[in-house]
This record gives structure tokens, C-alpha cells and sequence, in this order.
């Protein structure tokens, strides 16, 4: 029996990198994201500069996975609503009857995330706790039951940066604001807590933090000036696809949890390269 592995976020960037790191390893995918074809638009969401939708979509994903000889389900599923959420862990479930590596990737990008605080909206805060909280809870618990009774699993919890540390410039000038700190600060705790207490049970629980990487998200949220701001270059998105691969497949990744694996320097010591 194949192993499955469910990506969230995976239409394009990080997520969609990761499908195919783990299409090449073998596994059958769950891939799941609002954007299903090419060009949709959503009323919160990053655009391009010029007002178009990012590139990407759930269907070119599989289209390219496919090409391995794996199974790809995909999956609409919108952060911003529970039922969907809780619809997209069922509707694996139902397809693949298991899930051995779950990757919480997919985070709310509506273009208020990173507004100044003297511009910040109550509004957008509880869109950032729909979806950087609730939204994989949901997902999580909703798949767990299924992963105790296969006798383990390994959880990927990606963060960032923002999280853990103060911007180095202010949000109108390219750093982060206080929704998306605040929301990856979220993610930061949720694998600690999965391992502590269902690690005894074979769960496994990781918490990444990609660091700067050049995806068209990113170029869009902060653009040139914010990267730059941020330091050094900008990793592929294949590195932390190649760091989420390690960590499900390599036994002595156990030790590395109850603490945030910055992907790029962990790749250096780990001797990962992306592919």
C-alpha cells in the first residue's frame, strides 16, 4: 500500500514544490487549495501588481504529479470556511482510506494581511485566526482519529520567521504587520502540543520555517524592497519541499522536534539538496 500525503496549499509556491518532492518519493497526494483552474479569483486573495491572479492552480499540480505514475485527488477547500475544511479531511479520508504525512501549508493571503497597525482592521484579524488557527486544528483533528488507528503519522506545520521575530522594517515600507505575525505565531505552538500528546501514539509533529523564498506570494505581499530587507538570498521552493520529504521519511528526524527547523540552515547540516 502506497503512502499517502495530504498538501495543503499546494496550487502553487512551497505546496506545490512539495507534491512533486513527494510524487517522486512514491506517495499518493491529497491536494487541496481554493484555486482549482487557472485564473480563478477570489475576493480575498494576493493579485499581481497588475491586478491579476497569481499563477497556479490545484489542476496544473496534479496534472504535473500525475506524470509519476501516483494517485492525485484534488481538493477544493477554502480556509476561510470550517465546513470546507472539515468536507476536505473527509473527502481523503473516504478516497484514500489513510493519511501518513498531512503538510499544513495554506495560509489566508488576502492584500490586508501585512497592513500598518494604524490600518489594521478587527476584521482582518479574525480572517487571520479562521485561517491560521482554526482552519488546520480542523483539518488536523479531523484527520487524526484515522492516523491513530493506522498507528502513527507525521504532521508538517509550516511557519515563518514572522512568528518568532520582529519585522526589520515596518509593513509600509516592505516588512511584515501584525495579522500575519501574529498568525504564523499561531502555527508556531500547534506541533509541540501534537507531539507531547499523542507522540506516544506514533504521532509525529514538525514545525518549519521555510525562511525567505522566492515564490510569487512573497513577491506579491512585500515585493522587491521587503525581500531585500529581509537578508540574503531567496531559497527555491524545492528546499523546503526536500526538508519536508527528510523529516517524513528519516526516523532520526524524531529529535528535531519541539523546536522550529529553519529549512535552509537545516538543509545545509542535513546534507538536503532540492531537486
Amino acid at each position: 500500500m502506497k503512502k499517502v500525503a495530504f498538501i495543503t496549499g499546494a496550487s502553487r509556491g512551497i505546496g506545490r514544490a512539495a507534491a512533486l518532492a513527494f510524487a517522486r518519493a512514491g506517495y499518493d497526494l491529497a491536494l487541496s487549495a481554493r484555486t482549482l483552474e487557472e485564473g480563478e479569483i477570489f475576493q480575498h486573495a494576493v493579485r499581481q501588481p497588475d491586478g491579476k491572479p497569481l499563477p497556479g492552480s490545484l489542476e496544473n499540480t496534479a496534472e504535473l504529479v500525475r506524470q509519476y505514475g501516483v494517485d492525485a485527488q484534488v481538493i477544493r477547500m477554502d480556509l476561510l470556511d470550517r465546513e470546507s475544511v472539515v468536507s476536505a479531511g473527509r473527502q481523503v479520508l473516504e478516497h484514500f482510506g489513510r493519511v501518513d504525512v498531512l503538510i499544513n501549508n495554506a495560509v489566508y493571503q488576502g492584500p490586508d494581511l501585512n497592513l500598518p497597525f494604524m490600518s489594521l482592521e478587527a476584521e482582518t484579524l479574525e480572517r487571520v485566526a479562521q485561517g491560521y488557527i482554526v482552519a488546520p486544528f480542523l483539518l488536523t483533528r479531523t484527520l487524526m482519529p484515522a492516523m491513530l488507528e493506522q498507528g502513527g503519522a507525521t504532521v508538517i506545520n509550516v511557519t515563518s520567521g514572522a512568528g518568532e521575530t520582529d519585522p526589520p522594517i515596518a509593513a509600509d515600507q516592505g516588512g511584515w504587520g501584525y495579522a500575519y505575525g501574529a498568525g504564523k505565531a499561531a502555527v508556531s505552538r500547534l506541533s509541540g502540543v501534537i507531539s507531547r500528546e499523542l507522540g506516544g501514539q506514533g504521532i509525529r509533529a514538525f514545525t518549519v520555517n521555510p525562511g525567505v523564498v522566492a515564490t510569487d506570494t512573497l513577491k506579491a505581499t512585500i515585493g522587491e524592497k521587503g525581500i531585500a530587507a529581509l537578508g540574503g538570498g531567496a531559497a527555491p521552493p524545492e528546499l523546503p519541499a526536500a526538508v519536508f520529504l527528510w523529516l517524513a521519511e528519516h526516523a532520526e528526524a524524531n529529535e528535531f522536534q519541539f523546536q522550529t527547523i529553519r529549512a535552509q540552515s537545516f538543509a545545509t547540516k542535513q546534507g538536503i539538496t532540492a531537486s
